[in-house]
């Protein structure tokens, strides 16, 4: 059952009805569905398909290939010498082919990538000597993978043979609130939007996740039996997941380690500072390869232009591996059950919620009527001093019109009571963030809950409000 992905959908299927031979690349996080929507749009009728092999060495990945154009209908089929011989391979394939549109669907092409394998200049040489130089242009080449940065850099930024090549891409996104409850529906899981969105805290948008949820259970019990059970399906994840998209991993694992500490993120400087790596291009390499592939989000402090960049941690299952599977220090195979009802769970749900709005900013710009208004969405902070006590903003919404929505996002099963201490608070955040705005700029405070705000004294500070509801909008 394919779920959503209507506009991916769409586009690959206009590959099959244009004239010339389309070259489309296919990216995004692991386990988010790329194969699997690839596959099913195309009703797994491909003249050629292959997947490449994790951590497979180069006469592996040489192997595993001639092995596809085997199974593909190339009979006496020897082990290539090189990936120039392995591409002139599939072009004998391709060649005996019954006439009609021929489409190519290589996955994990990263993988294949060993070390000077140079595959990417044999791939360049494939398309643009042969598959679009033929006379039948009757070539769809999708190519798809998902070290998000290694298809950016070597392909979508490709300063070779390749520049201009590509026909179209898609980077496919996570599930949104609303996707996973089309999922759960289809899939005759009995759970509520509570229910929903505490998963989508642990789970994220990632369809592969969410398939392990069995109806019978609960969402406790669920989670425990993806995550703490002794066979926990999902126990290892965290290492396969960045093992399987970096070849070093080591580094990018210290960078989130150290951004997981700080739920607003940190500057250059203070990752440095606590990871204790060393600054260099390498350095910009790996931030820049844990933001392509979603891992975390980089964004300017509000009214700082220059070295006010910010990187935060936004990946919900990893949030949920530092702060609570790490935390089960007495391998506790129902620890999720336990502490189910407990003051740490919920200030877990309180990080973790803030995480989700910061996903789906669409809908809460569509909820606040301002989906119209250019805008943008930063934070903004200042540290304590003699003239006041300092003040945090994790989203500030910044429109055209001369608005500052200022959000707090709130985590409360009831109607969020606002007391006279939380007032006060808020207050606070707005008097001294009144000072670095301009003065025609008006601040309307914007409170985003699960199920509303009570109706007390303290309600009048609130220009507008966001509820759970609404943040389930397709």
């Amino acid at each position: 059952m394919l779920i959503g992905r209507k506009k991916e959908q769409a586009t690959l299927q206009a590959l099959l009805d244009k004239e010339e031979s389309q070259f489309c690349v296919v990216y995004g996080r692991r386990r988010v569905g790329k194969t699997y929507l690839i596959r099913e749009t195309f009703h797994y009728q491909f003249a050629f398909q292959h997947t490449g092999v994790a951590n497979g060495t180069y006469r592996e990945q040489l192997a595993a290939f001639r092995d596809s154009l085997r199974q593909s209908g190339l009979r006496n089929c020897t082990l290539p010498k090189n990936w120039f011989e392995a591409f002139d391979r599939l072009r004998e394939l391709l060649e005996t082919a019954p006439p009609g549109k021929k489409v190519l669907f290589i996955d994990e092409f990263p993988w294949m990538d060993t070390a000077k394998s140079n595959i990417v200049g044999a791939l360049e040489h494939f398309w643009n000597g042969w598959a679009t130089a033929r006379q039948q242009k009757d070539i769809v080449l999708i190519v798809c993978g998902s070290s998000t940065s290694w298809m950016v850099k070597k392909l979508l930024q490709n300063k070779g043979g390749l520049r201009g090549r590509l026909t179209e891409q898609i980077k496919l996104a996570p599930f949104t609130l609303n996707e996973c409850e089309q999922y759960v529906n289809a899939a005759n899981l009995v759970f509520s939007r509570n229910d929903i969105l505490e998963l989508y805290m642990i789970l994220g948008g990632i369809p592969y996740y969410w398939s392990f949820l069995k109806p019978n259970l609960s969402v406790p019990q669920n989670v425990d039996e993806l995550f703490f059970a002794e066979n926990a399906k999902l126990k290892d994840e965290f290492a396969a997941l960045y093992h399987l998209l970096f070849q070093h991993p080591q580094n990018y694992i210290e960078i989130i380690r150290t951004l997981s500490t700080k739920k607003s993120g940190m500057n250059r400087n203070e990752i440095l500072k606590n990871s204790h790596l060393e600054d260099g291009g390498t350095f910009s390499s790996v931030l820049q390869d844990l933001e392509q592939c979603g891992f975390i989000r980089a964004y300017r402090t509000y009214g700082k232009k220059e070295n006010g960049m910010v990187y935060q941690l936004i990946d919900n299952f990893t949030l949920f591996y530092y702060h609570c599977i790490q935390k089960n220090a007495f391998d506790d195979e129902h620890y999720w059950s336990h502490t189910y009802l407990t003051n740490e769970h919920n200030v877990w749900c309180g990080l973790a919620f803030e995480r989700v709005c910061l996903q789906h900013i669409s809908q809460l710009k569509m909820a606040l009527g301002i989906s119209g208004i250019v805008s943008h969405a930063c934070a903004w902070q200042v540290v304590a001093s003699n003239e006041h006590p300092g003040a945090q903003i994790d989203l500030l919404i910044v429109r055209s019109d001369n608005v500052v929505n200022v959000c707090e996002m709130k985590f409360s099963k009831t109607p969020f009571v606002i007391t006279q201490n939380i007032s006060n608070d808020l207050q606070n955040k707005i008097a001294v963030f009144k000072e670095v705005v301009p003065k025609r700029t008006a601040l309307h405070l914007t409170m985003v809950t699960i199920c509303g705000i009570a109706q007390n004294a303290y309600r009048g500070i609130v220009q507008s409000e966001v509820t759970m509801d609404e943040l389930f909008v397709s």
